[in-house]
């Protein structure tokens, strides 16, 4: 959880705001499991030395996450950077995590808001 989801939280909570409504905790506890790698990683783990000597250097700092929810969808992140030397593995991960963590916030909202509508009809 960021920071600035522990804050809205903390907010939402000091104002007992109880309607029904999602939690970080409730995104945190869709997903099974999380897979990292770069473009490149992609392109040369499916070539063989010879073929993969042609990959444009750009894709070293393309980074994906893929996080597999426990009903088996997958949602993907991604992250890059402008200057190839600012790139950082760890942080390319971090981005590209929440990335794909806002793609679930919408899809669970989105399963929340059905539900509530279903009830209401």
């Amino acid at each position: 959880m960021s920071n600035t989801e522990q804050k809205i939280e903390q907010e939402i909570q000091s104002k007992n705001l109880n309607a029904p409504r999602l939690t970080p905790t409730d995104i945190n506890s869709v997903i099974a499991d999380e897979y990292y790698f770069t473009a490149k990683d992609g392109v040369v783990g499916g070539m063989d030395a010879y073929n993969a000597m042609g990959f444009h250097e750009s894709l070293k700092t393309l980074t994906f996450c893929v996080l597999i929810l426990k009903n088996g969808f997958k949602v993907v992140g991604q992250s890059d950077c402008a200057s190839p030397e600012n790139f950082d593995a760890e942080i390319g991960k971090k981005v590209a995590r929440e990335d794909a963590r806002n793609k679930i916030w919408m899809l669970e909202g989105y399963l929340l808001k059905e539900k509530l509508y279903q009830q209401n009809i």
